[in-house]
């Protein structure tokens, strides 16, 4: 799996998702090319390093049109961008449009995420 690579970050969030802990970072620093704005990292219970990630990066000028912000998710199975908006620059959009995200793609169904902080 091709993780983001995070050198610094500040949890913004916690929420409890099933057997996941889920944690939504924030002022990030990377080694990567990408800007990352916001990460979700789901970690399973019983399990030391994240194995889902749904992260929010700052589109360059050439796709600002499409959006300001474009998710991408990040698993095992895959690494797929999932589209563009402005909206993803809040941090509340942000972790509801990745919670509903990794529900649906971890097949976790009718699951709703308890926000710990």
């Amino acid at each position: 799996m091709q993780a983001p690579r995070i050198t610094t970050a500040i949890p913004k969030q916690r929420y409890q998702l099933g057997e996941y802990q889920a944690v939504v970072l924030g002022d990030i620093e990377s080694p990567d090319a990408v800007r990352y704005q916001y990460i979700l990292a789901l970690v399973r219970a019983g399990e030391s390093r994240p194995g889902f990630y749904v992260s929010c990066e700052k589109n360059p000028r050439s796709l600002a049109a499409e959006g300001s912000h474009r998710l991408r998710v990040i698993s095992a199975a895959f690494n797929e961008e999932i589209g563009s908006s402005n909206d993803w620059s809040d941090v509340d959009a942000f972790a509801a449009q990745a919670l509903a995200l990794a529900i649906q793609v971890l097949g976790l169904g009718e699951l709703k995420p308890e926000r710990l902080t």
